[in-house]
């Protein structure tokens, strides 16, 4: 067999083994949550990605409990900040502190690493805190690493920032900067759940607690898969879709869907097009494929989107959110 077939041999073998991977991942979370399917497979492929994830919805439905359930699942080491009006940059990404040295009396620096040294940093309610304080946290999330001083320390892979936020209108919120907002692989919005779920919740709160959540994956592994969907091949019809689609959300270019452009104050930039098909061949390895397909592509277009567009006053004016502006984006752009 040529080493071609073998290599292809191989990720296929992977891709198998990272959906039944996922399954089991999906059984130990539903340990301590209930539903949220769809929010869970987008936290995983956010990881997958190497990227971050924000998660957004009103305090009280489980974001908090997701994220350390899926770090504790994976194994990987968890940090939580809470993010608070008085919240300061090395609060975050920790400092250096003059130590005295008993013998010979003499002071050296030394670097104290904050919570941001880890591997799944959970930023609770990071819309609480001033800009300032958001921004310490966009070298992390950019360059997985954070400058202190004169030293630039490395962060441990995989590194992945879950942030947490309540809706905007809620009093005492700062709202994200656009460049904070681009870093974010993702947008999740998590919604309240059925009836029939909130029924099992309060069943499952108010009895004795369940089992523990077994580890179904290492850090090393998920490092692995990383790499690997990389290197998942996507045909260029499938990368021209993504890029149109991306490409119809800008205002007074020769692409841009009237539409939906007629609503917005800025499109997506080329950051977008990158993540729709990063996370894309994420999708389809999840599946167990080792092949992109236009659906991965627009099944993640709204999560892609609905952060990096910014909405003009007409669109206020007429009740229209982003997520509704999407749906008619993937409505005049069909499937090829």
């Amino acid at each position: 067999m040529s080493q071609s077939a073998t290599a292809e041999l191989s990720a296929s073998d992977l891709a198998k083994s990272l959906a039944s991977a996922h399954q089991k991942l999906r059984t130990e979370i539903r340990k301590r949550v209930v539903g949220q399917d769809e929010t869970l497979d987008l936290m995983m492929l956010a990881l997958l990605c190497g990227g971050h994830a924000l998660l957004l919805g009103v305090p009280g439905v489980g974001k908090t409990l997701m994220a350390s359930s899926m770090a504790q699942a994976l194994k990987l080491d968890f940090r939580r900040v809470q993010f608070t009006p008085d919240l300061m940059p090395a609060d975050i990404t920790g400092g250096e502190v003059l130590e005295e040295d008993p013998t010979s009396r003499s002071y050296s620096r030394r670097f104290l690493p904050g919570p941001v040294f880890t591997n799944f940093l959970l930023a609770d309610e990071i819309n609480r805190t001033p800009p300032k304080t958001q921004a310490a946290l966009l070298q992390a999330m950019q360059e997985k690493q954070v400058s202190i001083g004169r030293e630039t320390h490395s962060l441990q892979p995989p590194f992945v920032v879950l942030a947490t936020q309540n809706p905007i209108e809620m009093e005492g919120t700062y709202p994200l900067p656009e460049a904070q907002l681009d870093r974010f692989l993702f947008c999740i919005r998590v919604g309240y759940p059925t009836e029939a779920e909130e029924m099992e919740i309060v069943r499952e709160t108010t009895s004795a607690a369940g089992g523990p959540i077994e580890a179904v994956m290492t850090p090393e592994e998920i490092i692995t898969l990383q790499g690997l969907v990389r290197g998942v091949p996507v045909s260029e019809e499938v990368v021209r879709h993504a890029v149109r689609l991306v490409g119809a959300t800008r205002p007074n270019t020769p692409a841009a869907v009237k539409e939906v452009t007629d609503y917005l104050e800025v499109g997506a930039g080329p950051r977008a097009s990158q993540t729709l098909i990063l996370a894309a061949k994420a999708r389809a390895l999840m599946a167990g494929r080792v092949h992109v397909d236009f659906a991965d592509v627009r099944a993640l277009a709204t999560p892609v989107l609905r952060h990096r567009l910014v909405l003009n006053f007409k669109s206020r004016a007429e009740s229209l959110d982003t997520d509704a502006l999407v749906k008619r984006l993937l409505d005049k752009i069909p499937t090829p």
